[in-house]
């Protein structure tokens, strides 16, 4: 084999688009210029969904990774038996498939873990599905902490120049507000400091948004810019850090598409999400900080009402596969400043 870097992609929900826009993808010749691709999945949903896009790839099965030889007209699936694809309905939730697709991000996890394979693309799991399974950690970030056993992570989604950790992804609201303790923001600004570091930008410059409205309005609407994330702030400018903050939550994300920031911080889930699939769905794409391995990932979900049909949007499964070769290849995020 080259020396390409070996990528793993896990299938995702069987039920979902997961298996069609990874099919959409590895028909795109430039994939095998830049890396060895390979499905960890089930064989019959990956002959199913290159079937529908009307592909006359091959599929083969392999059971380790010494017999990846993936090429732009033979796809290599590793394959670990545990799902009858035959029994599974496009746009059901299903336990089988929440199972299957949890052991299979297992499977790649721990061959990154070992160095068997440079990096991971992830395509969508159903987390209803995967609960109804019996799995506990709601997110492909809380299985591979698990996993791993790391203590500090987060979840980065970005799209052009506008990038955004989130201080907390898969809690309630009324949980997530809890989180915003001194503490806790301190350590998402060190995480991202040190990553963006690695990543391609010697001092990153990192907005820091605020929890309330208007970031409080001097105390009127809450207190937790005062007491929790302002003091944070302050703890890692002491430490050297380009930290700013708290900004209004409704002005940091477009200061960062403007350039005057390389990352934000988001306080929840939906304060991140949105700006990002707001600016650019399309091309977003999720990336993992505190993991000992490279994982992004697609920023999109199983998308159940259009499973089978063909439709879906792959370019987020792309641009995840770019940026986990750019990862890899050049320590470096697109758009970096090396």
């Amino acid at each position: 084999m080259n020396n390409r870097p070996l990528l793993a992609i896990t299938m995702g929900d069987s039920a979902g688009i997961g298996p069609e826009v990874v099919a959409k993808t590895l028909i795109d010749s430039s994939i095998y210029e830049k890396c060895n691709p390979f499905v960890i999945g089930n064989t019959e949903a990956m002959d199913q969904a290159f079937r529908l896009i009307n592909s006359d790839v091959s599929i083969r099965r392999v059971s380790s990774v010494e017999e990846i030889n993936t090429n732009a007209k033979t796809v290599d699936v590793l394959d670990l038996g545990n799902l009858d694809f035959e029994k599974i309905e496009y746009g059901q939730i299903s336990a089988e498939s929440g199972k299957a697709s949890v052991e299979w991000i297992l499977k790649a996890g721990e061959l990154a873990a070992s160095g068997q394979i440079q990096a991971i693309s992830t395509a969508p799991i159903n987390k209803e599905a995967c609960s109804l399974a019996g799995h506990k950690d709601i997110g492909h970030m809380e299985i591979f902490q698990s996993q791993t056993g790391v203590s500090q992570v987060a979840t980065m989604l970005m799209t052009g120049t506008l990038r955004v950790v989130h201080l907390t992804t898969h809690r309630s609201l009324r949980i997530a507000c809890d989180y915003v303790t001194r503490d806790n923001v301190l350590a998402k600004i060190s995480l991202t400091h040190d990553y963006f570091q690695k990543w391609g930008f010697p001092n990153p410059r990192i907005g820091v948004s605020a929890l309330n409205p208007h970031a409080s309005d001097g105390g009127l609407l809450g207190d937790e810019e005062h007491m929790q994330i302002g003091p944070a702030v302050e703890d890692a400018c002491s430490m050297g850090i380009d930290a700013t903050g708290p900004i209004p939550a409704d002005t940091v994300f477009n200061q960062n598409i403007d350039g005057k920031y390389d990352v934000c911080i988001a306080m929840y889930h939906d304060q991140g999400h949105i700006p990002i699939k707001v600016h650019d769905w399309q091309r977003s794409v999720s990336v993992n900080l505190g993991l000992p391995f490279i994982r992004t990932s697609v920023d999109h979900g199983t998308a159940f009402d259009i499973a089978g049909k063909g439709i879906a949007d792959h370019i987020s499964m792309m641009e995840s596969i770019n940026t986990a070769v750019s990862l890899v290849s050049n320590s470096e995020l697109p758009g970096s400043q090396k």
